[in-house]
């Protein structure tokens, strides 16, 4: 092989391993940032294995091109993630920081060896300027009295608030004493969407959802037509207990479940049922839909609560 394909050879596989190089960092910094938010112990060590993988693909990577700074950087990275990788240890907003750090040196020498310059937002937070913070203990002070303030017999309740709670109180307990107030606000604005779609969801489905079920209280479910209309309202109630599941809107969950065991029983059984059992069926329908609309807008108050507690 010439010296011409040579260098050509190597600079095709260099820009191959820069593209991946760019994947595998914006997968650990996804995986950190949610990794800093106290997950679940299952979650968080998956997360952390995610980290080490990666890392691990990256410091290999290099060293096959021979790009050894990228390479030493990369495997001297592993200690910083075995300092975060136990959810059940002591860890402190510093092992984070340190982590971090540790990630802009990878893409320091990244950029020194391959002659690329990354795109922003594969840059470490800890090389940006420094995030608005809330001490945790405050923010679970500030919690706890939303939640006594939130406790009027009779209304509504999220355990929006109830869950931050807990998030706080599991970061006190790993030794995190300060919160990233931009995480708390990606964690409202997940919950409103989520709330948004899943009633978008609803009233798209509500319509249909009423024709068949006339349809099917003019037939009595007999033979014929009304087969496919009773399997059509079936696998939409279905969808509608899924997407119920996502937001874990409990009463829907309940009532979407029970309305898909009933009709899933009279589909398979042949059942005849009454025009009065549909009609109760479709006011149980309309009231689940309202139901879930004071739900959503429980959770809007919710967050709008927790919102102007917090520092701006």
């Amino acid at each position: 092989m010439s010296v011409e394909t040579e260098d050509a050879f190597q600079k095709e596989l260099v820009e191959l391993f820069v593209h991946e190089a760019q994947e595998w960092l914006q997968q650990i910094h996804v995986a950190l940032d949610e990794l800093q938010q106290s997950p679940p112990f299952e979650r968080h060590r998956a997360l952390a294995q995610t980290i080490k993988i990666g890392i691990t693909n990256l410091g290999g990577s290099a060293a096959t091109l021979n790009l050894s700074d990228v390479e030493r950087a990369s495997f001297s990275t592993l200690p910083f993630i075995e300092a975060v990788q136990d959810p059940s240890a002591r860890i402190s907003t510093d092992d984070f920081i340190a982590l971090c750090k540790q990630l802009g040196h990878i893409h320091g020498a990244l950029t020194r060896a391959t002659g690329v310059t990354f795109d922003e937002e594969h840059v470490p937070a800890s090389d940006k300027e420094s995030p608005p913070m809330i001490a945790t203990k405050e923010l679970l002070v500030l919690l706890r009295g939303l939640q006594d303030q939130r406790t009027a017999p009779g209304s509504l309740q999220r355990n929006l608030i109830q869950t931050m709670m807990v998030q706080a109180e599991g970061l006190m307990g790993r030794g995190v004493e300060q919160c990233n107030l931009a995480s708390i606000q990606e964690f409202l604005d997940r919950s409103a969407e989520g709330d948004e779609g899943f009633l978008q969801v609803v009233r798209q489905e509500l319509p249909h959802l009423t024709t068949i079920l006339q349809t099917l209280k003019n037939a009595r479910v007999g033979p014929g037509s009304s087969s496919s209309d009773l399997q059509n309202v079936v696998e939409r109630v279905a969808q509608l207990w899924s997407a119920a599941q996502q937001v874990n809107a409990s009463h829907a969950m309940v009532f979407f479940m029970g309305l898909h065991s009933f009709l899933t029983i009279v589909e398979q059984h042949h059942v005849v049922v009454s025009a009065k059992n549909y009609d109760a069926i479709q006011s149980r329908l309309s009231q689940s839909v309202k139901r879930i609309e004071e739900w959503v807008e429980s959770g809007r108050m919710e967050r709008m609560a927790i919102q102007d507690v917090l520092p701006h």
